[in-house]
């Protein structure tokens, strides 16, 4: 009787499907969305491990916006998936019938417009509040150029040499985006709120990310940078426990097996994969 591989181990594969309080939630957003007085009802594709939907899922989750989730195979698009977006990459967002979005940032700002006016619900950004607005799109910025990438960089690397150098580079960045945040006025939250916000639904899923996957991959240690009861270990604990990121948070062995493949640079892993390989900016 054979075992089970480990979680995480050499030629692993990606799951199907979430698990744990992510898979609880694809249940319970099963059923064609209604619509609400801000717009038609959504229907999100996205894969359990992919971190691009996982921001723009919690953001949905966020603001209680009526969605169906729909899970598909990122290496065999079905084309429910292909029909909503021709280049089949997830996130896709269809609203109502026929209006389609892809791109998770894209995404979240739809959302942050279709929300504007609901005061009943959490803004992604703040609202009359141009100058703290601007800043958080600055961060996002950053996080979307510069941390992102050096993830990737740090993750794909195959020789000690390139994951030493990968550490230090993707260190510097967690670094940059700890200084960026804004005092703590009210909460440990980004902008300093006691809300979760734009800037730490962007930036979550890498950094809980870093703490299973290039913990166990790279030997990563987040202690490099989260300092015990530091600003970032403070928002790292009010982001990782907050309700709309647990609810769309799988298993750890999820993303263990998920992200094998980048682990061992396998060919035609992903696009953002075969992006960082050659070099290019991110799909």
């Amino acid at each position: 009787m054979s075992s089970q591989p480990a979680p995480g181990s050499k030629g692993a594969n990606y799951h199907k499907e979430c698990s744990g309080p992510a898979l609880d939630t694809v249940h319970k957003h099963s059923s064609e969305p209604h619509d609400d007085e801000y717009g038609e009802g959504m229907t999100i594709f996205g894969a359990n491990f992919c971190p691009f939907v996982h921001r723009a899922w919690a953001a949905l989750e966020l603001l209680d916006a009526p969605y169906r989730m729909v899970e598909v195979d990122p290496y065999q698009k079905p084309k429910e998936l292909l029909d909503s977006n021709p280049r089949g990459l997830v996130p896709a967002l269809r609203i109502g019938k026929d209006k389609v979005l892809g791109e998770s940032q894209v995404i979240l700002e739809y959302l942050v417009d279709r929300y504007e006016t609901a005061v009943d619900k959490p803004a992604l950004l703040p609202r009359g509040d141009a100058y703290r607005k601007a800043r958080c799109r600055l961060a996002v910025d950053q996080v979307n150029r510069t941390l992102i990438p050096s993830f990737y960089r740090y993750l794909q690397a195959q020789e000690t040499e390139k994951q030493i150098e990968g550490a230090k580079e993707f260190v510097a960045e967690l670094q940059k985006f700890n200084e960026s945040m804004l005092p703590e006025q009210k909460g440990p939250f980004w902008d300093g709120s006691d809300s979760l916000g734009m800037v730490d639904i962007v930036a979550f899923p890498w950094v809980y990310r870093a703490t299973i996957v290039l913990k166990h991959f790279r030997a990563f240690d987040m202690s490099a940078v989260a300092q015990q009861g530091g600003r970032f270990d403070r928002w790292m604990k009010a982001v990782f426990g907050h309700p709309a990121v647990k609810a769309t948070t799988s298993n750890d062995n999820t993303y263990l097996d998920g992200y094998a493949r980048y682990a061992e640079n396998r060919p035609n892993t992903s696009q953002v994969a075969n992006a960082i390989n050659s070099g290019r900016g991110l799909p």
